[in-house]
Parts: C-alpha cells; structure tokens; sequence
C-alpha cells in the first residue's frame, strides 16, 4: 500500500513567511511524520515539495499493509493538530508496485506503478483533513476500520473511480 500526503495551507503559508521559517517549518513537520512512519514500521519514500510519500509492505511484505498504513494516516492526520493552521488530505492505494534504485546521481530508492498514481490521485483529489482510499483498499480495511463512502469521484488519467473517506482507526471487536 503507498500513501501520499498533501499539507493543505501550506502554500499560502509558506507565501508569508521568511524561507528559514518555511524549510524550519516543514522540516518540524516532516520530522514527525518520520518518527509516526518509523514507530509504524514503515517506509518514507521521499518528500516532494510539501508532499510527503510513504510505503507499507515494500521492503519487508507483510499482509497488514493496509491496515498499517491507513492507522498511519490517522495518526498523522492527529499530528496535524501540532501545527496552526495547516491540515493534511492524504490518499491510499493498494496494490502492486516496482521499487529500486535508478540512475547514476543522487540515487534514491523509488516506487512506480498505478498503485502509486492511483495514491497521489486520492490525496490531490481528496478532502482537506481527510483520508481518501481507494475501493481496493477499503476492501482490505473494511471490518476493521470505520469509513464513510465518498461516492465517485472523476480521477485524473483513470475515471470515475468509487471512493471512500477514513473516519476512524482500528474497531474493537463486538464479541
């Protein structure tokens, strides 16, 4: 499963403030999520301006990739509260990926595929302080975690495409 992540307001944000103060603030930021992401498990792929990219079952499988990186996403929707004025709308997508290292400078290890498309189109077609997944990946989720269905949303380069929004994390069983 691949999550990105969208700080929402950051722009406008960053327009107003001196560029330490910018680089201070997003570096907080992503600071954070790392700590989140490595608490969880996980694998931060890269940040790309104020986005930020993470992984769960690429370098290490495992089945509850889903799970772990949708409580992931909660948690760093709840860490969102630390910093005034920003939000986050992250998107989720499960599925196959490719993922190595290319090139001759600079290298760093990637993801490609439609599983990555697919996650970077639910966090830009998402909602501000919401999570957006995939209705694959709600399959994987469902039972588990609370959710409500967005409904169809026309997704750049695949259609109309059923989505829905996270509400909350892991339901304790009713037994």
């Amino acid at each position: 499963s691949v999550m990105f992540v969208d700080l929402v307001g950051f722009t406008e944000l960053s327009e107003r403030l001196p560029a330490d103060e910018v680089v201070e603030l997003l570096n907080r930021i992503f600071s954070r999520f790392d700590d989140l992401t490595e608490q969880a498990g996980l694998t931060k792929i890269k940040t790309i301006g104020d986005a930020y990219m993470v992984a769960a079952g690429v370098l290490e499988p495992r089945a509850d990739h889903a799970s772990a990186i949708a409580a992931l996403a909660l948690a760093l929707q709840d860490a969102m509260h630390e910093f005034d004025g920003l939000s986050l709308r992250a998107g989720i997508s499960s599925g196959p990926v490719t993922a190595g290292v290319i090139g001759k400078r600079r290298l760093v290890y990637d993801l490609w595929g439609d599983t990555v498309n697919v996650a970077a189109r639910m966090a830009s077609s998402g909602v501000a302080g919401r999570v957006q997944v995939t209705a694959d990946s709600w399959r994987r989720l469902a039972g588990v975690f609370a959710a409500e269905p967005r409904g169809t949303v026309d997704v750049k380069g695949k259609g109309p495409m059923k989505t829905y929004l996270l509400v909350a994390g892991p339901q304790p069983d009713p037994a």
